[in-house]
């Protein structure tokens, strides 16, 4: 069994130089077999990531975090996206309970009122059922890229995740908005048309809105809060 902890994210860094992004994901599906996992959120980005699974032919499970306050259009792109690739895309959903106790005591649109209640939808909606999709699993892909936000830019290819206690890798991190959508646009690959109207980076419907020219990338989620706290708690670890 192959032990993973920040040393051996740091060895695998070495190893993944000079080979491509679909190299790379070949490379550790083999090197984990059944261990690696890509978390998809329609995005561009994931899409493109998509893609390169798909024309792989790697063993890379792929799922998606389905907090119920997604929009129609984000749904059809998910249907769009699994009969491209006809390739599984398993859901997971928010504890009932949880859920339910919230919602009860707070109100539907109790994230609008306190950074700490739109931090409690966001754990019991994205970070709790993220855990679950992430048990048993060494290598974690996502689509984050560094020009995302001021916060990302630290990040490496490469990094162990000290909060999920595995290795994330993050192909797509020094890619430009350009080459990003130059490779939706070529393969023709199916995306959220939500992009085409102002919408960058997109999640629950009522915390997303389109931005204006000028803007960060992030300033379309969690509008109402202070630009040093856009992130939902998916991707705040340590790394080393």
């Amino acid at each position: 069994m192959v032990q993973i902890n920040s040393d051996a994210a740091a060895a695998l860094l070495q190893q993944l130089e000079g080979k491509s992004e679909t190299e790379a994901i070949v490379f550790l599906a083999a090197r984990f077999p059944g261990e690696v996992t890509f978390s998809t959120s329609f995005s561009m980005e994931d899409q493109v990531i998509t893609d390169l699974i798909s024309c792989s032919g790697a063993g890379v499970s792929c799922f998606t975090l389905d907090t119920g306050r997604m929009f129609p259009e984000t749904y059809s792109t998910w249907t769009r996206t699994s009969e491209r690739y006809n390739m599984p895309i398993v859901p997971y959903y928010p504890d009932t309970t949880l859920l339910e106790t919230f919602i009860g005591t707070n109100g539907p649109d109790a994230f609008y009122r306190s950074p700490e209640l739109r931090s409690e939808c966001c754990r019991i909606r994205k970070v709790i059922p993220l855990k679950r999709a992430l048990t048993g699993k060494k290598i974690w892909i996502t689509g984050l890229r560094a020009a995302h936000s001021p916060g990302r830019n630290h990040m490496q290819l490469l990094e162990w995740d000290e909060t999920n206690q595995l290795i994330k890798y993050q192909p797509l991190l020094h890619w430009t908005n350009e080459e990003v959508s130059t490779y939706i646009h070529s393969a023709a690959i199916p995306y959220n048309p939500l992009h085409d109207k102002g919408f960058v980076s997109i999640g629950c419907a009522p915390c997303t809105r389109a931005i204006q020219p000028g803007e960060d990338f992030r300033a379309g989620r969690w509008w109402w809060e202070d630009n040093s706290k856009k992130e939902c708690g998916l991707h705040t670890h340590k790394a080393n």
